[in-house]
């Protein structure tokens, strides 16, 4: 079976998890299988977000997730890319390529006038995947957050 890219539903929650669990070590966090299958079943029972899973010989080897937002000076739909992870058994294989294109693809689906990311500023590999994809560095925007 060669690569897939499904739609996950709360069906995949149990596959999901531990890919979710390897992107959140990927970012410096503790691994919490437990919180992180609550986080990704609320998310998918409330229709929160969008996640593809990408599907290797039938093994679970990556995931993106997508947030819905709006741009109220175009009046149009956007997705944030949020989450992108390929598990080791699934890189250079094309899954990364893969997961970009169906979330493009769904942008297209909902009539959104954009996607948008942002990524770690020491994180180069993802950075060379995403201007290889076509997306865009902004550089006329400033992103300002504060802790809550």
């Amino acid at each position: 079976m060669p690569l897939s890219i499904i739609r996950a539903t709360i069906d995949y929650v149990d596959q999901l998890t531990p890919l979710l669990d390897g992107y959140r070590q990927f970012y410096k966090q503790a691994s919490d299988l437990e919180n992180g299958r609550a986080f990704l079943h609320e998310r998918l029972t409330n229709n929160e977000s969008v996640i593809f899973l990408a599907l290797l010989d039938g093994e679970a080897v990556g995931f993106t997730q997508l947030y819905p937002l709006f741009t109220t000076t175009l009046l149009k739909r956007m997705w944030l890319l949020n989450d992108l992870f390929v598990a080791p058994a699934g890189r250079k294989q094309g899954v990364g390529e893969a997961l970009l294109e169906r979330a493009r693809q769904f942008g297209i689906e909902t009539k959104a006038q954009r996607l948008m990311l942002k990524t770690n500023v020491a994180n180069t590999t993802a950075q060379k995947l995403y201007e290889r994809t076509g997306w865009v560095r902004e550089t006329d925007f400033y992103v300002y957050n504060i802790v809550l």
